[in-house]
Formats: C-alpha cells, structure tokens, sequence
C-alpha cells in the first residue's frame, strides 16, 4: 500500500483511535430531495465541524460544499436509477476517476447489490473502480445495498461483506444485525454500519454503540443526523459513542441537553 492510499484512509478513519464517524448526505442521487435535504447547503454547514468524513455525490459537493473547509470526502461514484425503479441494482459508475482526483477526494464509494438482478454487473463494476483507484492511491468504499427480498442477517451480509473484500475494497459499509461481530470477524477490511432510516435518537445511539463494541470501526449515519430533531446534537453525541466509549444513556443525556439549550436560546432571543 502506498503512501497517498494510506494517508487517504488515514483521513476517513481517524489514527488515533481506528474510529470514524461519517456524515451520509448522498441520498438524492437517487431519492431526490429527501427529507432534511431539501436544501443541502443549509443541512449540511453546521454539522460539518463534526462530521470525520462526508460522503455526497459530486454535485452536491461542487455547489454545496464551501471548498476551504478542510473535511475528508468519500465520493459516490455510482447510480443511474432513483425511487420510481423497482430494481434499484441496476446501477454503473457515474463518475471517472479523473474527476475524483479533481475534486480531491479521499476515497470513493459505490453500491454493490449481492443476490440482486444485477449482483453481476454491480461487483463487475466494483472491480473495475478498484483497479482504477488503485492506480491513483484512493480507497473504495463498498456499500452493501440491500434489496427489498433480501434478509438482513449475519449470513447475507456476511457473504456481501467478504466479496467485497475479496475483490479489493478498502472498507466496508453494511447493516448492522444479530451476530454483527460474525460479520466483522469474516471481513478482512474495516466495516462501518450504515443507520438507516430513521428511528428514534436513543436507539440510533444505541445501534452506534453495539455495531462498534461488536467490530465496527464506525458509522456512516444520514437520516439518523439530519433528520433529527436537533442535529447538531445528535451528530455530536453520536462522536461521544464512536470516539468516547459513551454508553447509549450517556450519549442521550447529552443530546438532551445541548436540545435543551438549544430551545432555551430561541426563547431567550
């Protein structure tokens, strides 16, 4: 491994600790303007300062992103359907590794979609992005899609986990399950859980806190962030689970709080 690959996932995953929270942003690409996202700019400015790494799409990131702010980027660098598609695996790379190095990302990332219609065409397609990032010094990130038939459990996404790594990827983005610590223990490469949609704040902390006491090496959470009632405090208490050993009840209470002088601003202004 060179040094721009390893100085790259250095920025994704923090040295100190082996730990990372990223900030998912990259919904639209095929929901559009999701919830909370309606206006990325203004969603995604005040959580930036927390945020480890970001993951968008190029752009959001071009015209969104105010290019002096020093944050780690994972580019999603495929796509071609959205929503209104019943098969959502028939996906291919929509950026060239000549415009990630432009936009000087520190990794990319793309869906692969195991036992779908199109499980071929989408690890083909990861292959291909690998070879190609390799020559350049940057990361994959692969991303466990999951379709609508398929299980969310230790077996599936443990064989999606360890085909993605043994066909080059970097690290892995998957769900969390029962028997996560199975998933982990079988993929050779670092895993991130994904949150999800979004569930109440104290079971996000609480997912956040059992993927990494289970091998996570961290969380790339979205609507669990943004859709949050408060989410700069939400992202914030993620941080204290992922990069303070906080329990789920410690990383509430501190949500609550800074909620609480947050609504206690707005009365006093």
């Amino acid at each position: 491994m060179d040094w721009g690959m390893k100085n790259r996932l250095s920025r994704i995953i923090r040295p100190s600790d082996g730990r990372t929270v990223m900030l998912a942003v990259d919904h639209g690409y095929f929901l559009g303007p999701t919830t909370g996202l309606e206006e990325p700019r203004k969603t995604i400015e005040p959580l930036l300062p927390y945020a480890d790494t970001l993951m968008l799409t190029r752009g959001v990131l071009r015209r969104c992103v105010d290019p002096s702010m020093d944050v780690p980027v994972v580019l999603r660098v495929s796509g071609g359907t959205s929503v209104l598609k019943d098969d959502l695996s028939d996906e291919g790379l929509t950026v060239s590794m000549n415009d990630a190095i432009r936009l000087n990302v520190a990794g990319v990332a793309l869906s692969i979609f195991v036992g779908a219609a199109n499980e071929r065409q989408t690890l083909l397609a990861m292959a291909d992005l690998i070879d190609e990032a390799e020559e350049c010094g940057i990361p994959v990130v692969a991303v466990t899609a999951v379709g609508k038939d398929m299980v969310r459990d230790a077996r599936y996404l443990g064989l999606a986990c360890r085909i993605a790594a043994e066909l080059g990827a970097h690290i892995v983005k998957t769900y969390y399950c029962e028997d996560f610590e199975k998933v982990v223990r079988a993929c050779p490469v670092p895993v991130v859980i994904a949150g999800g949609k979004k569930i109440a704040e104290k079971d996000a902390l609480e997912l956040s806190y059992n993927a990494v006491k289970r091998g996570a090496v961290g969380v790339d959470m979205g609507r669990n962030i943004f859709q949050s009632e408060n989410p700069v405090a939400m992202i914030k208490a993620v941080r204290e689970v992922v990069h303070n050993n906080a329990t789920p009840e410690k990383a509430y209470d501190l949500f609550k709080t800074l909620s609480a002088r947050k609504q206690q601003k707005k009365k006093t202004a």
